[in-house]
Parts: C-alpha cells; sequence; structure tokens
C-alpha cells in the first residue's frame, strides 16, 4: 500500500484520519497511518494544552492540524467580531421562528455557553494564531477547507517544510487550489454531508485527478463516502 504521500508524511500506509478526539489522531498515528487533528473550535492556548498531550502519546510518530478559513465569510474586514456581536445581529423574528419549529418537532433547545471575548466561528485571524502554536510542535501536515487556503497559510507550510492540504468536492475547486499551490488535495464526495458539494465520492476522486494531471502531480486522498 505504498505510495508517495506515505514518504511525503513520513507513514506506513496511506490512511489519514481527520478527527476532533486527540485519542484517535494518536492511536492512528501510531498504528502506522496518519492523524489528524481538528483544531478549529480551539483558542491558542488550549491547543498547547492538547498537543502537548499528543505529542506525549503519539510515540514520535507524524501528526498534523486541521482548521478552517472560509474563502469567504460575511464578517470579512471586520476586527474583533465575537460570537456575542453575532449573537445580536440574529432578529427576533428568526429567533421566534427556529424555537416554533423546533417545538412543533418536538425538538428540546439548548444552548451554549461561550465566553464574551469567544472569536467568531472560522475567524481567519485566530486560525493563523492556532497554526503559528502548531508550528511549535512537530506537526507534518495543515489542511484547511471552505475554499483556497489564504495566502499566509501557504506560506507558512513552505517556511516549515511542511504540506499544505485542502478540501474540494468538485474539479473546479481541486483546478483553484492547485493553482494556489496547494500540496495535497482531499476529494471529498457529498457523502460527508453534502457541504462539499454535490458530487459522489466514486464519480469525484478520478474526476479531480484527470483534472490536474496536466497541471501538476499532487496527491489526491479519498474521504466522504469510504466506509467498511
Amino acid at each position: 500500500m505504498k505510495s508517495p504521500i506515505c514518504d511525503m508524511l513520513g507513514i506506513e500506509f496511506p490512511l489519514l484520519a481527520f478527527s476532533h478526539c486527540r485519542d484517535v489522531v494518536a492511536a492512528v498515528s501510531r498504528a502506522g497511518g496518519f492523524g489528524v487533528f481538528g483544531a478549529t473550535r480551539y483558542l491558542p492556548e488550549t491547543l498547547e494544552q492538547e498537543l502537548k498531550w499528543i505529542d506525549a502519546h503519539v510515540d514520535g510518530k507524524p501528526y498534523g492540524i486541521d482548521v478552517l478559513i472560509p474563502e469567504n465569510i460575511s464578517t470579512a474586514g471586520e476586527k474583533n467580531v465575537t460570537w456575542r456581536s453575532l449573537e445580536k445581529r440574529v432578529s427576533q423574528e428568526h429567533r421566534d421562528f427556529t424555537r416554533n419549529l423546533l417545538k412543533k418537532y418536538n425538538i428540546e433547545l439548548t444552548t451554549q455557553s461561550v465566553a464574551d471575548n469567544q472569536p467568531q466561528p472560522f475567524d481567519a485571524e485566530t486560525a493563523l494564531q492556532l497554526l503559528e502554536v502548531s508550528f511549535r510542535h512537530p506537526i507534518r501536515l495543515i489542511a484547511n477547507a471552505l475554499g483556497v487556503p489564504p495566502k499566509a497559510m501557504i506560506e507558512m507550510g513552505r517556511k516549515h517544510g511542511v504540506p499544505v492540504a485542502a478540501l474540494v468536492g468538485s474539479k473546479e475547486h481541486a483546478l483553484r487550489q492547485v493553482a494556489a499551490g496547494v500540496d495535497i488535495l482531499v476529494a471529498q464526495g457529498t457523502e460527508a454531508g453534502g457541504h462539499c458539494g454535490e458530487v459522489s465520492t466514486m464519480v469525484l476522486v478520478p474526476e479531480v485527478i484527470k483534472a490536474i494531471k496536466k497541471i501538476r502531480d499532487v496527491p489526491v486522498l479519498a474521504a466522504g463516502g469510504i466506509m467498511t
């Protein structure tokens, strides 16, 4: 099962596991695969704690980090946007609609407590801070979703000699990612919740490989419709 990505990442098997659970990340890497830790929900100080734990439990094996930096977001250019400030923008009409809809189908409304200064979800500035924390650890991959990674992210990868991976859901996505300088593509079919496109994995993977072949050789990971 040896493939070029094994040499690129220093792993035994070309099997990657993206997970929010540090135990899964460490277990997969120890077994010869490659664990990728979902870091988006963390603040820099809490991510530091998680990565210290992974370092101590991965037996020196390689692992990576996954963040989410949207290429397009409605708050682009705004400073100091927090969960609280976003919440205030939701109209009462929409709140009432949501509550009534949940009540209609007997779904209990739950809330989550967040700090007043908690940055907005998918905040680009926070994500880059998370990467700065990550590079203080022996990571071997940084991954992004929700569009082409910002130039700063790709430059950070180049500076540290760490490959940059990006999620794609169509051949058009793949062509843009390759043109931007991404090192690895994660072709994720619509079976993965439909958040990346409407093309099934079985169709998407060969379509992406064929589309990028004439540009440059970029490893493609198949994701979204892989099961037992």
